[in-house]
């Protein structure tokens, strides 16, 4: 059977220990790591914290989900309309590219809407295409529509080219 990404649900704070269980139970996993600047009165220090808190994400197939229950700190698998949710490998690709360069990762919840789509055509996300939920100043807010979210990079506007113009914008524009 094909691997497919599931995400899972874990106890609080507990990402990091569910990640390394799976890893020493042969599981391909994914806790995407959040790098964060953090103040104390005599210095700063980066640490990682989860960017999805008490989620983890697992590539694995269909039947071996339940197992994945049996996991000490997993709560359940995550799922949609009575189906474990799947997660399509090019949104966990994402994830790893966003946070490779990245401090301060903040995320937002959103309803999913459709804007321009775009494509980034110099800096560390170059190539990259993607729907943009929006644009102010040097902020570019990507949504990842399988989650409910975006993420939001700050991408210089000389860096980005407008593949098609939502069908919305051209409306009010010719009016």
């Amino acid at each position: 059977m094909e691997k497919k990404w599931y995400a899972i649900y874990t106890w609080p704070r507990w990402e990091k220990k569910v990640a390394e269980t799976l890893t020493k139970s042969s599981y391909e996993n994914y806790c995407p790591l959040n790098k964060v600047v953090k103040q104390w009165s005599d210095r700063k220090k980066v640490i990682e914290e989860p960017l999805f808190t008490s989620y983890v994400f697992v590539r694995t197939t269909q039947k071996q989900i339940s197992a994945l229950k049996a996991i000490n700190g997993v709560v359940s698998v995550v799922h949609w309309l009575g189906k474990p949710a799947v997660i399509r490998d090019s949104e966990i690709e994402l994830i790893k590219d966003f946070l490779r360069n990245r401090y301060n990762v903040k995320l937002e919840r959103a309803a999913v809407t459709v804007e321009d789509r775009i494509k980034i055509i110099s800096g560390p996300f170059v190539e990259l295409e993607g729907k943009v939920v929006s644009v102010s100043k040097r902020a570019v807010k990507v949504l990842l529509p399988s989650f409910g979210c975006m993420m939001v990079a700050e991408v210089e506007h000389d860096d980005i080219a407008i593949i098609r113009k939502h069908s919305a914008e051209i409306t009010r524009k010719a009016g």
